[in-house]
């Protein structure tokens, strides 16, 4: 038998996370989860997630297209990056991020965000 074809908005997502200063909305179609993060000015992965996540840094892989705003990563190696909108990145486990400026950042993640600001 063959998957049907399926439709989801993350409008309506199959659930929603708040944390501070952030959100998550996820919809999962075949076995892969999506995420729409919409993180706000002043958000900081360490601050916000961290007391979650009880994880030195974040240890969620994430594959994500950026849609707005400006997202500062810093991997644990020391190396670091700035993204914005149309810019596709793959972050491996081991990172601290924060928004850049006064534009809530959204981004739409299709890799890390099954087990993310869940409580362990």
């Amino acid at each position: 038998m063959s998957e049907k074809m399926q439709k989801k908005n993350l409008s309506q997502p199959d659930e929603t996370r708040t944390f501070d200063k952030g959100k998550l909305e996820l919809a999962t179609l075949g076995g892969v989860t999506f995420g729409r993060a919409t993180l706000q000015p002043g958000f900081k992965w360490s601050t916000s997630v961290k007391p979650i996540a009880k994880t030195k840094s974040c240890e969620a892989p994430h594959l994500q297209y950026q849609v707005s705003g400006r997202l500062h990563v810093v991997m644990d190696d020391g190396t670091e990056a700035e993204f914005g909108p149309g810019d596709v990145a793959l972050l491996p486990p081991g990172h601290d991020a924060w928004v850049v400026g006064n534009e809530p950042v959204v981004v739409i993640d299709i890799s890390g965000m099954v087990n993310y600001a869940k409580e362990k």
